[in-house]
């Protein structure tokens, strides 16, 4: 395991219940974000392949709003504490412990991939390797909802997270990556700042062809 991901699980370990308070109803107020997750189920329902992973999926309340919406919806999580509290508070849901890299899906197995600000730590160099790690994943037709920082220069900013170093993205840099993944884009939705920093809220829903 890499430096840098050694220092972002034990950062979530040590917040993972106040995290979770914070941030387990957070979509409620968050109309737009919502409204890509309820998009990205409904695309994904039309695949016939409900198989669904929460890349990064903290204390697991996406994880629960997927399955809610008619996927088979998983967990994944590199901070124990992260997991352990998803399984508490979803017991009839499964999260495991795994690196985005690496993570313990059969190849083509699933209709989506969510990961929703679980991106954000990887320094810019590493992302094309997880994005094709999630492009492994993927079925033919397949879907990944990615949501991250976005940002209107030209390139990653890296800024100082509450939790751990994160970095933002122009999202035509991103859309980018996902294309040299493999991906085709369909949406893009920035909306206002979700900080003080003021970034603005990304998301990008692309398919696998």
């Amino acid at each position: 395991m890499a430096e840098h991901q050694e220092e972002t699980r034990a950062a979530y370990d040590r917040v993972a219940e106040l995290y979770a308070s914070m941030f387990a109803d957070r979509l409620e107020t968050r109309p737009f974000a919502r409204a890509m997750v309820g998009t990205f189920a409904e695309l994904v329902r039309g695949t016939g392949n409900p198989r669904t992973a929460d890349v990064g999926c903290g204390p697991g309340h996406l994880t629960a709003m997927l399955h809610d919406l008619g996927l088979d919806a998983f967990g994944f999580d590199l901070s124990p504490a992260m997991v352990g509290h998803a399984r508490r508070a979803h017991p009839a849901l499964t999260f495991g412990e795994a690196r985005m890299e690496a993570l313990p899906v059969e190849d083509r197995a699933l209709g989506g991939v969510l990961s929703h600000y679980s991106l954000i730590h990887t320094p810019p160099g590493e992302l094309p390797a997880l994005l094709a790690e999630q492009v492994r994943v993927l079925a033919p037709g397949g879907l990944l909802l990615v949501s991250f920082f976005g940002t209107d220069g030209p390139e990653p900013v890296r800024f100082d997270h509450k939790v751990t170093p994160a970095y933002s993205w122009p999202v035509d840099r991103f859309t980018a990556l996902l294309a040299g993944a493999g991906l085709v884009t369909q949406a893009r939705l920035l909306h206002d700042p979700a900080s003080d920093r003021g970034f603005l809220d990304a998301h990008v829903l692309a398919r696998l062809p």
